[in-house]
């Protein structure tokens, strides 16, 4: 039974399956056919879209200044600024577990 298995198995090729001499050859089907065309058609949709934009270039070259979005981009960061660096450490704060008791006997 393990034998029939061995022979009736289908052989893959030496090395990489997909490239070389060896290779074993992608044959297409159905869905993957519907895929491409639809990737195709998506794609000349998007082209129309390039071509013909919603605002023409002087219409839309100062909107980003208008609804301010540096200013609130650059008010964000400045809020962030303390979360992303801790507060600095220094060697006191380090060992002052070390100072319980500060009187000498």
């Amino acid at each position: 039974m393990r034998l029939t298995l061995q022979l009736l198995r289908k052989k893959l090729p030496r090395g990489h399956i997909w490239r070389g001499k060896y290779r074993l050859v992608w044959i297409p089907d159905d869905k993957a056919k519907k895929d491409l065309v639809s990737d195709y058609r998506r794609e000349e949709q998007n082209m129309f879209y390039l071509r013909h934009p919603y605002l023409t270039l002087e219409q839309s070259s100062g909107h980003a200044k208008e609804l301010k979005k540096h200013e609130q981009w650059l008010a964000e960061k400045i809020k962030e600024k303390p979360r992303r660096f801790p507060e600095n450490v220094t060697l006191e704060k380090r060992l002052c577990h070390l100072r319980f008791q500060e009187s000498w006997e």
